[in-house]
């Protein structure tokens, strides 16, 4: 079988990979955890995991109808390292929701006239009217971090970027927008192990860019970028939700808690949704 990119993950894996984690995915099992400094050794049972989503997709139905007889509106950015679950985790808040009223918006690369708008232009064309959900996969964000590291954008871009966010971000707030920046963090060996599944199979090779390979050797370079990021604009009007995604189950139930948290509705049952895992959900310091 042919891989994607003549084989340039498996390639990083044999010769361009730290050491500690080429051990640590050899020596890992099916559902062994690899981060060292994550909470639980193993991954969330599919049968614990299935009963626990059962009620919160009930939650979630119950929130979107009651969006629909308010006319709130939300807007969820979902934002994370490369392989950190973002399209995993918008699928399990968006599967059993009516599509009319909940869409994702995953901006491909700005064409020629794009380019030539305000930055933030494109991303609001997107936003949701009366009783609509609009959950980014990737969002603004892509200026501070995946553009600075692979300069995409100049210095002065990037400047100008944080200096117009705080207002631009208070705006959607003032409008009466509900909104929320959740962040997926993935440790290094699982994220390399992710990339290496998808190399090898058929059906996920699709997901794989040439901008993920690229990556690989960029890792110190995404945790500045990354960092940066977090302390410029973790404000108290649109603060950063950070969830340690190593498990992705675990990182769905506790990303699904928080935007049932945020949202008042009709019919809501506090322990139904349960309680937040602070161990893998919490602000930034979660990632240090």
């Amino acid at each position: 079988m042919a891989l994607p990119f003549d084989g340039a993950i498996s390639r990083y894996f044999r010769e361009g990979a730290p050491k500690e984690v080429r051990k640590a995915i050899e020596a890992a099992g099916k559902d062994d955890i690899l981060t060292a400094s994550y909470p639980y050794r193993e991954e969330m049972k599919g049968k614990d995991y299935a009963a626990r989503m059962e009620s919160l997709q009930i939650e979630l139905a119950k929130m979107q109808a009651g969006l629909k007889v308010s006319g709130q509106r939300l807007v969820l950015i979902f934002e994370g390292r490369d392989a950190a679950g973002k399209g995993g985790t918008i699928k399990a808040v968006t599967e059993n929701l009516n599509p009319r009223q909940a869409y994702v918006v995953a901006l491909s690369k700005p064409t020629e006239r794009e380019s030539q708008q305000w930055y933030f232009q494109r991303y609001v064309d997107w936003f949701p009217a009366r009783g609509e959900i609009a959950l980014y996969d990737r969002s603004w964000y892509n200026r501070a971090m995946i553009e600075h590291v692979f300069g995409f954008c100049t210095p002065e871009q990037r400047a100008k970027f944080f200096r117009q966010l705080p207002e631009f971000e208070q705006m959607i707030v003032d409008e009466g927008i509900i909104f929320r920046k959740i962040w997926l963090e993935v440790g290094r060996a699982e994220q390399l192990r992710r990339f290496l599944a998808r190399e090898a199979d058929l059906l996920k090779q699709w997901k794989l860019s040439q901008i993920d390979v690229d990556g690989l050797a960029k890792w110190d370079d995404y945790c500045a970028a990354i960092d940066e990021t977090m302390e410029k604009t973790h404000f108290k009007h649109a603060p950063w939700t950070v969830i340690l995604s190593d498990d992705k189950k675990r990182a769905r139930i506790a990303a699904v808690q928080t935007i049932l948290s945020s949202v008042d509705y009709a019919g809501k049952d506090e322990a139904a949704i349960g309680r937040v895992d602070g161990q893998i959900c919490g602000g930034p310091t979660l990632r240090t």
